[in-house]
């Protein structure tokens, strides 16, 4: 039971994590999670190699401690998928985001709905693993009948709260991208 508790934890950490990265039209470090820079050799995330910061609404600032590695942050801001121009003063990268238009929100909106229902599927598959471990159990004899209604009901109702919190998570993640 602890175990898949644990297991939908995780799921549920790793929709928030990729609804973090996804732009809303305002400024979000989130969005840097996913970018790599080359340093020395070594693939390292973009808030290793300087301070990322958000100076105003719709932008985020990136200084370099080491600014021979400016032309490195701007390519692999290029290369990823945020879709953001960076631009390079020399002394720090500024990443400017444009308001969202309708369109992209809606197309944004249908994303979010898409992993949401694939972290409730991650979710159900966690739950049928259990209820298959628990009838295992049943058949071996280490559990009577009446404990294996008592552990399916427990474990529906785990996930019955969780899938509820990701349509909770959902609903906030949508009213802020429509939020114009």
């Amino acid at each position: 039971m602890q175990n898949a508790e644990n297991k939908m934890n995780k799921a549920i950490a790793v929709l928030q994590a990729d609804l973090a990265a996804i732009r809303a039209g305002r400024a979000n470090p989130a969005v840097l999670d996913k970018v790599t820079v080359e340093y020395y050799g070594v693939p390292t995330p973009v808030q290793q190699v300087g301070t990322v910061a958000v100076p105003e609404p719709r932008t985020i600032t990136i200084q370099p401690w080491d600014a021979s590695i400016l032309g490195e942050i701007e390519k692999a801001i290029l290369k990823s998928d945020i879709g953001i121009t960076p631009s390079n003063d020399g002394k720090m990268i500024r990443l400017n985001f444009p308001p969202l238009t309708e369109e992209r929100r809606k197309e944004l909106v249908k994303g979010i709905s898409k992993r949401g229902e694939e972290c409730k599927v991650a979710i159900r598959n966690v739950r049928r693993d259990s209820l298959e471990g628990f009838k295992k159990q049943k058949k071996d004899g280490e559990i009577t009948e009446d404990d294996l209604k008592n552990l399916e009901t427990k474990i529906q109702k785990l996930t019955d709260k969780f899938v509820a919190n990701i349509d909770t998570i959902i609903a906030d993640k949508e009213k802020e991208i429509l939020e114009v």
